[in-house]
């Protein structure tokens, strides 16, 4: 088997690792895929440093993890899909309309915490992530590890919500994200494109997840998205809408110790467990551009459903975002 090093993400912790010398040749040595895949199932997450900066490599990387799934949208640009099957291309040209205000900063890209595809009954097994165009300062991805949350989050909020299940609706609307919200957030301009994403999913029924569920290893996950949450399922009451903020605000709270934010360099990949970790996008100012592109991994962990027994099919899955 090729050799390659496995490091902590961060010194002390269990989250996270960094892998150093996978290539597109060794990729497929069934010695290299266990050896990752093990890491990536124990630690959540992995950074690939000093990898081939390609699309290519971006595919063989991610076909180590299984077999990719098409982004939902079909309005979310691609790039080329016969060399580069599965890689969706997330850009950003400078000074974009879209643009908040939070800490005193007018930026744009920020994103909240949240798992990826909460607004299906399905959740995607994994995103594997590269940066392109990488503004100079800020525009950093952040990681939070749902497993660490659970330990941490207060025993009175924990046995709170526990048993609750959350749902959760698209809503790509930033002034409407409200549960877990900074004081000073406030959102200046809306991208022009969530109305199309809106309307497109304005038929689709709400999703559900549990609040806390629990992996074979016997670990707790901490798994609720304040992005895109829409309430606890029964108790949708003040009440209901309070213990949400309240766990959406320790989230946040939390974030400021636990999160891992990563300082993107071209010759990184990273991919991180959407069943078990949160992330988010820090902004970065509206001069700079960003581009990024991204894969999806395939698979289920069986716990989401959509409300009232409605059935995924293709056509809702091809309307949502």
């Amino acid at each position: 088997m090729s050799q390659i090093e496995i490091l902590p993400l961060i010194e002390g912790r269990g989250f996270g690792v960094r892998i150093k010398g996978v290539t597109r040749t060794n990729s497929t040595e069934p010695g290299v895929r266990d050896a990752v895949n093990a890491a990536f199932e124990k630690h959540g997450m992995i950074v690939f440093e000093d990898v081939e900066p390609s699309g290519e490599m971006h595919v063989a990387l991610s076909d180590i993890f299984g077999p990719l799934k098409d982004h939902p949208s079909k309005a979310v640009p691609r790039v080329d899909q016969d060399t580069m099957p599965g890689v969706i291309d997330m850009t950003c040209e400078p000074n974009p309309p879209g643009r908040i205000r939070i800490g005193g900063r007018e930026i744009t890209q920020w994103l909240p915490w949240h798992f990826d595809h909460a607004y299906n009954d399905e959740l995607n097994r994994a995103g594997v992530l590269r940066a392109l165009d990488i503004p100079p300062e800020d525009g950093l991805t952040g990681f939070l590890d749902g497993v660490e949350l659970y330990q941490r989050l207060s025993p009175e909020l924990r046995s709170r919500i526990e048993d609750h299940n959350i749902l959760y609706r698209m809503n790509v609307v930033m002034k409407d994200f409200h549960f877990g919200a900074p004081e000073d957030y406030e959102c200046l301009a809306e991208n022009p494109y969530s109305a199309a994403v809106m309307d497109a999913a304005k038929d689709v029924p709400r999703s559900v997840h549990p609040a806390v569920w629990t992996r074979e290893s016997g670990e707790k996950v901490l798994h609720v998205s304040p992005w895109m949450a829409e309430g606890i399922e029964g108790d949708e009451t003040a009440e209901g809408n309070a213990l949400l903020d309240a766990v959406s605000r320790e989230i946040f709270a939390l974030g400021e110790e636990l999160a891992y934010w990563h300082h993107w360099k071209p010759t990184d990949m990273l991919i991180w467990d959407n069943w078990r970790v949160l992330h988010a996008v820090s902004g970065h100012k509206p001069q700079y551009a960003r581009r990024m592109q991204r894969t999806t991994i395939k698979g289920d962990y069986g716990l989401g459903y959509f409300e009232g027994g409605a059935k995924s099919d293709n056509k809702i899955l091809e309307r949502t975002y």
